[in-house]
């Protein structure tokens, strides 16, 4: 379980980083370009902390590193939990860090999202993605640190991106200096479909793999779940060169979720969340089981 050192930092960077969304967006509109967040980052508008473990991200997160941790979490082993108990398990950590508390409100963002569908007549399902998206950060709870659960996603095995934030900080990944990982291709086919290539490792695959296991969602919920912190790719348009025609039919799936990822840290909810509580136990009964496996 975690350490509570590590948990504690691991909840502040995370604040940091959804305070830095909230202070530059505001309310969400849809007409907000998700290109201008990546720029952001880029150019190092955020928050110290938050570039620091970006920099261990990228200097940690190897091809041997991203297979370990499939094989680890890929049992499914570490508890069995409602959609509903995972929002609460994840909404009550808090913790004192630097002179003050800080709590990890998933919920709240959960909420703001899929609010923010339903008022503009998203389907259900994709509603249902927003509630869901973030829960993977259970590995929190697991011991995991921030690096390996949060940030953006990439690919590992090839070359890595010109275009990811800070790609410098690839330049002390082992990875960069094998030169079975370090080409255009590396271990991968053109055009090869990117359920064929493994991303450093984090919640979204984690919640990917968790949903997948159900194995009667939707497809378009399990590809966003999965590749919707892939920014290099989704506002940068690179990594092309390994998206196949399905990919290509889903990423405008991925767009359209972005912009209430982003976007939506603001939007007003009621006092007491569990007024809304009835149309979101019906929602999740739909496509939920009452326990998954975590």
């Amino acid at each position: 379980m975690a350490d509570a050192d590590a948990l504690s930092s691991a909840v502040y960077d995370t604040k940091q980083w959804e305070d830095f969304l909230k202070t530059k967006y505001g309310p969400y509109k849809s007409s907000k370009e998700t290109k201008h967040f990546y720029e952001d980052i880029k150019g190092e508008k955020t928050h110290p902390s938050v570039i620091a473990f970006l920099k261990e991200n990228h200097e940690k997160q190897t091809y041997d590193y991203v297979r370990t941790m499939k094989e680890k979490y890929g049992k499914l082993n570490q508890g069995e939990f409602s959609i509903w108990g995972m929002l609460m398990r994840l909404d009550e950590i808090k913790v004192n860090n630097r002179g003050g508390d800080v709590q990890l409100q998933q919920k709240e963002h959960a909420f703001q999202m899929a609010e923010s569908m339903r008022r503009e007549g998203q389907p259900r399902w994709l509603v249902m993605t927003a509630l869901i998206h973030d829960l993977g950060k259970y590995l929190y709870l697991l011991g995991e640190k921030q690096w390996t659960v949060v940030g953006e996603i990439f690919p590992v095995g090839c070359r890595f991106s010109k275009e990811i934030a800070y790609p410098h900080f690839f330049d002390n990944n082992p990875d960069t200096k094998n030169e079975k990982y370090n080409t255009k291709f590396g271990i991968y086919e053109p055009h090869c479909g990117l359920d064929k290539v493994n991303f450093s490792f984090g919640h979204d695959e984690y919640m990917y793999m968790v949903c997948n296991n159900l194995g009667h969602l939707p497809r378009e919920m399990l590809y966003i779940l999965r590749y919707h912190s892939f920014y290099s790719c989704l506002l940068e348009g690179d990594y092309t060169y390994l998206l196949n025609n399905y990919d290509i039919e889903m990423m405008k799936w991925v767009k359209i979720f972005l912009q209430y990822d982003l976007f939506s840290f603001t939007e007003p909810l009621p006092m007491d969340l569990n007024d809304l509580k009835p149309y979101y136990d019906e929602l999740i009964s739909e496509y939920f089981p009452e326990k998954l496996r975590w």
